[in-house]
């Protein structure tokens, strides 16, 4: 029994491609079930398409009946010539069921391949993908999916774009945005990431792309350059090497620029995602200052030594900026 299971964006979208795809003119050709309904998402994403299973319905063949002899009875010279057509004709449909049955198999093994996607794939061809859109159409889809979710979240704010090098910045400014942030711009990440796949999906491509929500990009980078310049002049002082706590790699490359600034010190990273951190350490060949007196090795803090304990140094709260 032929039958091929289609995915489309309505029932009925998925039952006419699953039709034309068995060479069926009908509905009442075949026998339909619904796999699974379509559903909506939230902003374009997280729904689901209707999948569709249709059988071909076969078709009903006539009884013929078959009227017995006596034995010793004579066959007539007809019925003996059409009884070996009978066997000619019932040997010939035997061999065009036997060589259709391949033929019928293609479509089923194939179904799922040949279902019709949003992605731009044709039903019958896997490799029609449409080229990336340009950057700029890419901001305006960028700009219109952070515009949305502000209204879903009941936010008033703004969203700015700009491209410089081949980046994509996008800005969302307002006094209620600050919601969008979280600890260390924890959410800020997690929107980066949507706003990426939702211009993957539509536009077959996405740039580099940088979100900056309420200032909160800018608050960071001048509390990390302040702050690593801090580790860089304990370094210089007490020698050893001082690990900071992980972060992504934009806050790393800050990192990174600060100490350069600096003589006598380097950086460079330790660990994999989501773990990577960044290590300064002193110059080679650099020796720190002798201690010239016991009273001044005294004044070293409980809380300098403190931050070696673990090898690790955490970026102090009041240099954090709001929800760092």
């Amino acid at each position: 029994m032929e039958w091929v299971e289609v995915q489309g964006k309505s029932v009925d979208v998925a039952v006419a491609a699953a039709l034309d795809e068995l060479g069926l003119s009908s509905p009442e050709e075949a026998t339909i079930e619904v796999l699974q309904e379509p559903k909506s998402g939230f902003l374009g994403m997280g729904g689901q398409e209707a999948i569709v299973k249709v059988t071909r319905t076969p078709k009903k063949r006539r009884r013929r009946r078959r009227g017995g002899r006596k034995d010793g009875a004579k066959v007539p010279q007809d019925a003996k010539r059409g009884a070996g057509k009978g066997n000619s004709t019932k040997g010939k449909s035997s061999m065009n069921r036997s060589g259709k049955k391949p033929t019928k198999s293609e479509p089923r093994s194939g179904a799922r391949q040949n279902r019709p996607h949003d992605d731009g794939r044709s039903a019958r061809g896997g490799d029609t993908r449409p080229e990336p859109a340009p950057i700029e159409t890419q901001a305006v889809v960028s700009r219109e999916f952070l515009a949305g979710l502000l209204d879903a979240f009941g936010l008033e704010g703004s969203v700015e774009t700009r491209i410089e090098d081949d980046i994509l910045y996008l800005n969302v400014t307002g006094d209620q945005t600050e919601a969008l942030v979280g600890p260390r711009g924890s959410v800020i990440q997690a929107i980066l990431e949507l706003t990426r796949t939702v211009v993957q999906r539509k536009t077959y491509g996405a740039p580099r792309m940088r979100l900056d929500i309420a200032g909160y990009g800018e608050r960071r980078r001048a509390a990390l350059t302040i702050y690593a310049g801090n580790l860089a002049e304990k370094v210089l002082a007490d020698g050893g090497e001082i690990m900071l706590e992980p972060m992504n790699a934009a806050d790393r490359k800050v990192v990174h620029d600060a100490v350069s600034e600096i003589a006598g010190v380097r950086s460079y990273s330790e660990g994999e995602d989501p773990h990577r951190a960044v290590v300064i350490a002193p110059e080679e060949g650099y020796t720190p200052p002798a201690v010239e007196s016991v009273d001044q090795a005294a004044d070293v803090s409980a809380d300098d030594r403190g931050d070696a304990d673990d090898g690790r140094s955490e970026v102090p709260d009041d240099q954090q900026g709001d929800g760092a």
